[in-house]
């Protein structure tokens, strides 16, 4: 039962949770890296899928590409046609808040967005994507045993990497207690609570819109792989 985005022809070759990054190298990578007994399931468009085994848990890991209209797609595909129950975002995003470092680690408690696609759904109404209590509850015990610096609250899914309005929209954001910007996790969020699944974004933090700070790319890896491991140590069965 192949769709039009994922060649996998059957719901059995992947795993009940995907770990999704944008990047389908990332997916490359942590498949090589942590997982055991590892099988392809995707190539279509380049858009890597592999399921295996971590600490005996299986687990898929699937790119998603950059921004909603993309993500989404596979978010759907993966919940209404494979019957996978759980999607993990992890990914990166921009600090708005001062205190929030490079390399920190944020778990997004809901997502804002200046997206269409929610407004095309709900007309006037703004729905209010989150993600599943448990996992949020999940993800702060495991961060605090494994002593990572995390913060918790609400993220920008925007539909703009380069915006005229950027700076001005995002101080304004920042005053309301947004913690980061990223491209996908509202997308996630929605489409989750429509099907009745489970979701949960992770996020590294790569940049400050507060600072101008970046990081390098020997600096990203690291901090990538401790998200990484945050997301395999929780996501569940």
């Amino acid at each position: 039962m192949p769709t039009p985005h994922i060649e996998a022809t059957s719901p059995d070759q992947i795993a009940n949770t995907v770990l999704m990054p944008g990047d389908p190298l990332r997916a490359k990578f942590i498949a090589e890296t942590y997982l055991d007994q590892v099988e392809c399931f995707n190539q279509v468009r380049g858009m890597y899928g592999y399921t295996g085994y971590y600490k005996g848990k299986r687990i898929s890991v699937m790119g998603s590409g950059m921004g909603m209209p993309s993500a989404m797609i596979y978010y759907h595909e993966l919940f209404a046609f494979y019957d996978v129950q759980t999607i993990i975002r992890i990914g990166t995003a921009g600090a708005l808040q001062a205190d929030i470092r490079l390399k920190d680690i944020v778990v997004a408690t809901a997502a804002c967005t200046n997206s269409i696609i929610n407004h095309n759904k709900f007309g006037n109404t703004r729905f209010a994507p989150t993600p599943d209590f448990d996992l949020l509850v999940k993800a702060k015990e495991e961060a605090e045993r494994m002593g990572i610096r995390t913060h918790f609250g609400t993220v920008l899914s925007s539909d703009e990497f380069y915006s005229d309005e950027k700076v001005e929209i995002s101080q304004k954001l920042a005053q309301y207690g947004v913690l980061a910007a990223e491209m996908e996790s509202g997308a996630l969020f929605t489409t989750a609570r429509k099907l009745g699944k489970r979701s949960l974004a992770l996020f590294t933090i790569s940049d400050s819109l507060v600072t101008d700070e970046s990081e390098s790319a020997q600096e990203r890896q690291q901090a990538y792989r401790q998200m990484m491991e945050l997301a395999l140590e929780i996501a569940p069965e």
